[in-house]
């Protein structure tokens, strides 16, 4: 560890900074191998992190920078051309500076083997391939997934660069703030000799020759301390903004990190696909563009996943092979916008109506109500996937929720626009800066509360008549669309206000003889719209939000409280809460199954060659409440598949007569059971033997080694 902490901080600066080109200039390199200047570039940056390292005694990051300079070196001159197999190595040396670094900057051990290293960069040894995780289910379960090589690790900007003009403004104005203090600590003096003036004063019969000499010297003062009031609005404010200015960066700051991730994860997946980037320069606030990693991350490769063909697959329909996936930012007058969009495939709106019937997120009936762009929005549901293969990143149902609950905790919103056959763009809306929030003032029972005003879509008076009952929920018709409606004194439970006590919590009571017009807002989050009705609409106003103390943190449909100019206390509402909280009241009861129907189990056909291992997974399928039926092979389980109906199929892949591949591919083959989930667990876990099983046609493939019961059941409880 660097002990100095000067030169510790210079060199996480100057490190940071020389890594990110050299990472950047590999990705272009691999498209322009002979570019020569950017070659003179890369070796430039080789050589500047080599003396850093020499001159602070880091001679594992010396010697790989080192390294990497004598090959940029040789490309630079002609000796040789730079492949993509060269860039691997390069690649590989990188990451091992990046651990070499952050062992010197905070004391960690990095375990980093340099000689190996050098040995990997020179091609003295094989580039060693990174381990798999086994195909599983469970997040937690995941020891080294592909989801957690993708992380990126954590993404805090611990220094910001500030333009020295800023700075001296802002020290010219902290200076023009003293001396505004002290004139304002003058005033006091005034009004104190003042009131000692009138203290004697009463004392006299001088009262009527010199109160108007008293008055003047009031009136004197009032004028002098609306100068100071007025002066220190405008220094304030001009702070306000100078440090609002400094906490900007450009989206480019975490936008750079992402090129080589689409680069290894499209190479991993044999498939060709570019990243985009516009809109780099377009500023954000410094937590907004920390809290938007993983999102990114996330939206990024479900593109890549689920959007992008494979190479012969695009030319076969007519696109160009390689993919193309936009990460784009611009800004409008009040916010941020983050879109992701590819040329893909884009969302299939049965596969998803289908996906959302089989995991009972809606019934047919709600579906067949619900417009296209609120189908398309199914796909933030947690734990929504349409993949019909279960691997370590897809068919999961993690990631795109986690986009949603992330962007939804920095006040923003997500949209989804897809075309299908030519792609899909996912839009984030963000605040620019989260220091200050405009909200809507409302009033409660005599109280107030502040919704954030970019949920709040419109507002407006509705009476008695506009409400009514669809399937026992209060409804009004809003832009030609029937939205649910409820009282803010029973989301939030406050009762007692001018529309009800709030004991009837199915039906919204109104006095006929109280009032004729509702003051209603009505909130819009993503797809989602809700109606809620206050007691009056008070005002507009820019806030300061204060989080919620560990107390109240857990408190439904509250994001936060705020300090109102006048000085009152309020809480800030969280118009998602009160969605999911109407949502939830509003859902229907489950109603009672016949006992014939409670009884039926989902049958499983188990195919083991192994007693031992046949009679483990039995139990294990019997105690999760399946009926299992046994086969000792891919012949015997094709005779008993056409003499009971199953639910799925788990079956080994090494078995005599009929392998388990075998087995699979006849499955599919007939068309009776082209359906028919098939989980293959097996002690062939080699990432070839993975794509065997899959190409074959399984669902799932669990290598035995990872295996345990958990992963199998909830893979079961996924497919079927």
């Amino acid at each position: 560890m660097i002990e100095d902490k000067e030169l510790r901080d210079l060199f996480k600066i100057e490190s940071e900074e020389h890594i990110r080109k050299l990472e950047d200039g590999f990705l272009r390199l691999e498209k322009e191998p002979k570019n020569q200047p950017l070659l003179e570039e890369v070796f430039r940056e080789a050589h500047s992190l080599k003396g850093a390292a020499r001159m602070l005694g880091l001679t594992g990051i010396q010697d790989i920078s080192h390294s990497i300079e004598d090959i940029l070196g040789n490309a630079t001159k002609g000796k040789t051309v730079l492949k993509s197999e060269t860039i691997d190595r390069l690649y590989k040396g990188l990451d091992a500076i990046k651990n070499l670094v952050k062992e010197a900057l905070t004391g960690e051990k990095s375990e980093v083997d340099v000689k190996e290293v050098l040995d990997f960069i020179s091609g003295v040894k094989e580039v060693p391939k990174e381990k798999k995780s086994k195909v599983q289910v469970p997040k937690s379960e995941i020891e080294e997934s592909e989801i957690e090589k993708l992380k990126i690790g954590e993404f805090k900007i611990e220094t910001v660069r500030v333009d020295t003009k800023r700075l001296d403004t802002l020290m010219t104005q902290v200076g023009e703030l003293s001396v505004t203090k002290g004139r304002v600590a003058h005033r006091n003096e005034e009004i104190e000799d003042i009131m000692g003036e009138l203290e004697e004063l009463e004392k006299s019969s001088e009262w009527k020759v010199r109160s108007t000499e008293i008055k003047s010297k009031l009136q004197n003062l009032k004028s002098k301390i609306g100068e100071d009031s007025s002066r220190l609005s405008f220094i304030a404010d001009e702070l306000e903004d100078g440090v609002y200015k400094i906490r900007l960066l450009p989206m480019s700051t975490i936008f750079s990190i992402f090129p080589r991730m689409v680069r290894d994860m499209a190479r991993e997946r044999l498939k060709d696909a570019k990243l985009i980037i516009e809109g780099g320069d377009t500023k954000a606030d410094k937590r907004i563009i920390e809290d938007m990693k993983d999102p990114l991350m996330h939206m990024i490769r479900n593109a890549i996943d689920h959007g992008i063909e494979a190479p012969d697959e695009r030319e076969r329909i007519g696109k160009a092979r390689i993919g193309s996936i936009i990460l784009r930012a611009y800004q409008t007058s009040s916010n941020v916008v983050i879109e992701v969009k590819d040329d893909g495939k884009g969302l299939d709106i049965e596969t998803i109506k289908n996906t959302a019937l089989r995991q009972k997120i809606h019934t047919k009936d709600e579906l067949s109500a619900m417009t296209p762009s609120q189908i398309q929005y199914l796909i933030f549901v947690s734990g929504f996937s349409t993949s019909p293969v279960v691997t370590d990143v897809s068919g999961r149902g993690i990631g795109l929720d986690v986009v949603r609950a992330n962007v939804e905790g920095l006040k923003g919103n997500i949209h989804v626009e897809s075309t299908a056959g030519e792609g899909c763009t996912l839009r984030i809306k963000l605040p620019i800066t989260l220091a200050t929030i405009r909200v809507l003032i409302v009033g409660i029972n005599g109280m107030k509360c502040t919704v954030p005003v970019e949920y709040v879509q419109t507002s407006l008076f509705i009476t008695k008549d506009d409400i009514f009952t669809i399937e026992g929920r209060d409804t009004i018709v809003f832009d030609g669309q029937p939205i649910s409606v409820a009282k803010i004194s029973e989301l939030l439970e406050v009762h007692g206000s001018e529309f009800g006590d709030g004991s009837d919590k199915s039906k919204i009571q109104i006095s006929k003889s109280k009032i004729e017009k509702l003051p209603c807002i009505i909130l819009s989050v993503g797809t989602d719209r809700l109606g809620v009705i206050v007691d009056e609409l008070i005002d507009e106003q820019e806030i300061v939000i204060k989080p919620q103390s560990r107390i109240l943190r857990r408190v439904r449909n509250v994001s936060g409280s705020t300090i109102l100019g006048t000085g009152e206390v309020c809480t800030v509402l969280s118009p998602q809460d009160m969605i999911k909280t109407v949502r939830k009241r509003e859902a229907p009861q489950p109603t009672e199954k016949p006992s014939e129907e409670i009884e039926m189990k989902k049958s499983i056909l188990l195919v083991e060659d192994s007693i031992t291992t046949r009679t483990q997974e039995r139990r294990i399928l019997i105690g999760a409440g399946y009926e299992v039926i046994e086969a000792v092979d891919g012949v015997d389980a094709l005779n008993k598949l056409g003499s009971h109906p199953f639910d799925a199929v788990v079956s080994d892949i090494l078995m005599p007569n009929m392998d388990g591949l075998t087995l699979t591919k006849k499955i599919r083959e007939d068309r009776r059971y082209s359906e028919l989930p098939v989980i293959l667990v097996t002690s062939l876990a080699s990432n070839e033997d993975r794509k065997k099983g899959l190409e074959a046609g399984a669902n799932a493939y669990i290598a035995k080694p990872a295996f345990d019961q958990q992963l199998l059941l909830e893979t079961l409880k996924r497919l079927i």
